[in-house]
């Protein structure tokens, strides 16, 4: 694309899975800059409809809705074409279902993103695309050791402790998960090589905040918090020693309009996205740290390790960093207090709307 077309106000930004957790707050983003922004979403994920009907309140005819499949090329295909670039955060997120259903995961997850991707390429403009992937590319990381130290597992490799897993970490896949979301991580990057096209990858590691609605399966840190507030038992596969990095997606918001400023000079790259070192915990820390906000005894229960499942994962973000002079401003405490905050305020609006919706 032309840098005169990428700056045209009428072409929207499309956020392919815009209705999701990242997806909303992404297009609320881009919305209250004033930017229009063409959501496609099939709508199929629990909560997402209450992410469209907020971001509609809030922008009104700056937000254009398309309810498409991004299964369904031929449907798909000339809406992404009007747009300036994609974004492309539409994805099935648990591996648990891929291993129920690993056909419906390599449908969405590799043909999905195969199909924007040719959207973007047969388009008469270079439009960028830039791909929402997962640590779990890297697969289970058996050759990372590590030892138990108090409530979490830490690495017995000194640079892997300090900085955690960059870019130059072989690729992995395991699950069918892993294999469709890393397949298809390769592909983006590759159109960049054989086409030319400005694409670039986030391989992101655990992100949370407000307008996640999150399950046993996606989403742990709200699922946490949801369960504590509504005296759910919550749990945990393996000794909850496990550690993640995490980021509020306000950050992750940061970093993704970041890659598409400087799209130009980052096409054909990946990069690790998360809270790095100083945002990691373990699920037993974040339990009691929950425990201290809600003023609750948390119900807990302990079930064998997950398939594939990494007893420590820290994205070192150093090269996303050195590259758009991005970096983490919420630290993970500040980030937990403020998605409780927002879940307790949510769930008192919705009450409020079904007491209302009676009267």
């Amino acid at each position: 694309m032309s840098p005169g077309a990428r700056n045209r106000r009428d072409a929207p930004v499309a956020i392919v899975g815009g209705s999701g957790f990242i997806g909303s707050n992404l297009a609320d983003s881009f919305l209250s800059d004033g930017e229009p922004v063409l959501v496609i979403d099939n709508l199929s994920r629990p909560g997402v409809q209450q992410n469209l009907e907020w971001l509609a309140q809030k922008h009104g005819g700056r937000l254009t809705v398309e309810t498409i499949d991004v299964r369904d090329a031929s449907a798909l295909g000339p809406v992404l074409m009007r747009s300036r670039a994609i974004f492309h955060l539409a994805a099935q997120t648990a591996v648990t279902t891929s291993l129920v259903r690993p056909d419906e995961d390599f449908d969405i997850n590799l043909r999905g993103t195969f199909n924007v991707l040719e959207a973007a390429r047969l388009s008469a403009e270079r439009v960028p695309v830039i791909f929402a992937s997962t640590n779990k590319v890297y697969g289970s990381l058996p050759d990372i050791t590590v030892r138990k130290d108090g409530d979490r597992y830490i690495p017995c490799d000194s640079v892997v402790r300090a900085s955690g897993i960059d870019e130059t970490r072989g690729l992995d896949f395991c699950t069918p998960y892993g294999c469709s979301k890393g397949a298809a991580d390769q592909y983006v990057l590759d159109y960049a090589k054989s086409y030319g096209m400005p694409t670039a990858v986030l391989r992101m590691s655990c992100i949370y905040g407000p307008r996640q609605f999150g399950t046993e399966d996606q989403g742990w840190v709200a699922h946490f918090l949801l369960s504590a507030l509504t005296g759910r038992q919550i749990t945990i596969y393996g000794d909850g020693r496990q550690v993640r990095d995490i980021l509020h997606v306000h950050d992750a918001v940061a970093a993704y309009r970041a890659v598409l400023d400087r799209i130009e000079t980052v096409s054909g790259e990946a990069f690790n996205l998360g809270g790095g070192p100083e945002n990691a915990l373990s699920l037993r820390m974040l339990l009691n740290e929950i425990g201290g906000l809600t003023g609750r005894e948390l119900s807990i229960r302990h079930d064998g390790e997950r398939t594939g499942d990494q007893p420590f994962f820290v994205a070192d973000t150093r090269k996303i960093e050195a590259a758009l002079g991005w970096k983490a401003k919420v630290t993970w405490r500040q980030g937990v207090r403020d998605l409780a905050d927002w879940l307790q305020r949510h769930r008192l609006e919705r009450r409020a709307e079904a007491v209302r919706y009676v009267a």
